[in-house]
């Protein structure tokens, strides 16, 4: 393919970084399909999916062409998550900079649409909390949906601007900073980015990434690690930006290595290691990340004074009422926001009461529903939790047609439902709840979840 195809501006500039010879290989690679892979979610699958493993991810697979997700019952049921292989690259760094299990708090700064979110909720437990932001509003939503769907209980979904975090000093062990940038590395996937690029627009995105990392750096615990990453080659929305962490706080390598047959690129930046993906080399789009250890100073957390006070607490008999549908009621504990009732992982309650007096929290836990005379009407979402008592109600596996009728919110024939709440699965897997009224049934499914593809 000639290299007319991009942006002039840009084959000169990654010429500069990388050479004549292998540029064209990348440019090559821009121009050809996109690999398909996913990642499949242990809490609600055992069987991996088959496929070729992405090396960096436990959780990741390869898939030999791109299926038609909208129409997966399973995809719908948070089964897995479809994620581009380099940005699953994450894991790794987890791994290493956390190598003993323990109750971490994690921030996803700039979270939508929620493919790292749900990989941090995988691998930080129900022990762990992640709090998932993202400041606009329409992919907040977005992001709060896939947490959703992804169903393991440890997520709280902000939507605020990345300086609101600084209040909580020291008060995250993970910081991922995923920054919006100029977004060279998905030329591949995106045609459309080719003609939105310029030169201009690289220098304001390393401007905000700056601004960004400034704004959240106060946040982060001594010892603790921020990994910032990015979709794009240049070196000043990626190298620049960790030289200018560096120099501006008090950081340390964060101590990832890799395997050279990955293919990953390993570079360094005022002595912090970096990790570049070319497409030409290995088997996803474009993708930069570095993890940046916070110095050793000491100072006392800081948990800013609520302006609200969002959660009430249930009486022993409500708690009771809700804690049959969990089933490990041992380790939660339930609240109330207005007339719904919330589930969390009690280690993560605190943290997520504190958040949500000063932060805008769009969603949190487990939204499990609404209490009439003692008994729970269930949410949508306590449908996908994992830890659902499956047998609390009726349960009914559909199959394909029905199910895909049933997630296009369709009428559902009455005859295979008990009267009342019933759990719709599909091979094994909660799709959500229907209610039988007599003879004709209401599908409960969410409208605005709904499948629109015929």
């Amino acid at each position: 393919m000639s290299e007319t195809a991009f942006p002039a501006a840009f084959v000169e500039r990654t010429a500069s970084l990388l050479g004549a010879s292998e540029t064209e290989r990348l440019l090559d690679a821009l121009n050809g399909e996109s690999p398909v892979s996913i990642r499949f979610n242990p809490y609600k699958i055992a069987e991996k999916p088959e496929g070729e493993q992405v090396p960096w991810c436990r959780y990741g697979y390869y898939l030999d062409r791109r299926p038609s997700f909208t129409l997966d019952p399973a995809f719908h049921a948070g089964a897995y998550y479809v994620q581009e292989a380099g940005s699953m690259f994450l894991e790794t760094i987890f791994r290493q900079v956390f190598p003993d299990d323990g109750p971490l708090r994690v921030l996803d700064l700039c979270a939508a649409p929620g493919g790292k979110t749900t990989l941090l909720s995988t691998i930080a437990g129900a022990e762990g909390l992640v709090v998932a932001n993202e400041p606009i509003r329409n992919r907040a939503s977005v992001l709060a949906e896939n947490v959703r769907k992804w169903g393991i209980g440890n997520v709280a979904v902000t939507c605020d601007d990345p300086s609101h975090f600084a209040a909580f000093g020291h008060g995250f062990d993970l910081i991922v900073v995923d920054a919006p940038c100029s977004g060279e590395g998905m030329f591949r996937k995106d045609r459309a980015a080719r003609d939105q690029w310029s030169l201009r627009n690289t220098e304001l995105c390393a401007a905000r990434q700056r601004r960004i990392l400034g704004d959240v750096w106060p946040a982060l615990r001594p010892g603790g690690v921020l990994v910032y990453s990015t979709c794009t080659f240049n070196t000043a929305e990626n190298e620049d930006n960790v030289r200018w962490l560096a120099g501006e706080y008090d950081c340390e390598d964060g101590g990832v290595e890799v395997d050279p047959a990955w293919g990953i690129v390993r570079g360094e930046a005022a002595g912090i290691g970096t990790f570049r993906f070319y497409p030409h080399r290995t088997r996803s789009e474009g993708f930069f990340a570095a993890a940046v250890r916070k110095g050793d100073g000491r100072r006392k957390t800081n948990v800013p004074k609520p302006k609200k006070t969002v959660f009430s607490d249930l009486s022993k008999k409500d708690v009771a009422a809700v804690s049959s549908w969990t089933a490990q009621p041992e380790y939660m504990r339930f609240a109330a926001v207005n007339d719904t009732v919330y589930g969390y992982y009690g280690r993560a309650f605190e943290a997520v009461r504190q958040l949500s007096g000063t932060l805008t929290v769009i969603g949190s836990g487990v939204r499990m529903g609404q209490l009439f005379g003692g008994r729970l009407k269930p949410d949508h979402a306590l449908a996908l939790f994992h830890d659902l008592v499956r047998d609390r109600t009726p349960r009914v596996d559909l199959d394909l047609p029905a199910a895909l009728d049933y997630l296009r919110k369709k009428d559902i024939d009455a005859t295979p439902f008990d009267e009342g709440i019933n759990l719709v699965c599909h091979e094994g897997l909660p799709l959500g709840w229907i209610k039988r009224i007599g003879h004709r049934t209401n599908n409960l499914y969410p409208k605005e979840s709904r499948i629109l593809q015929l």
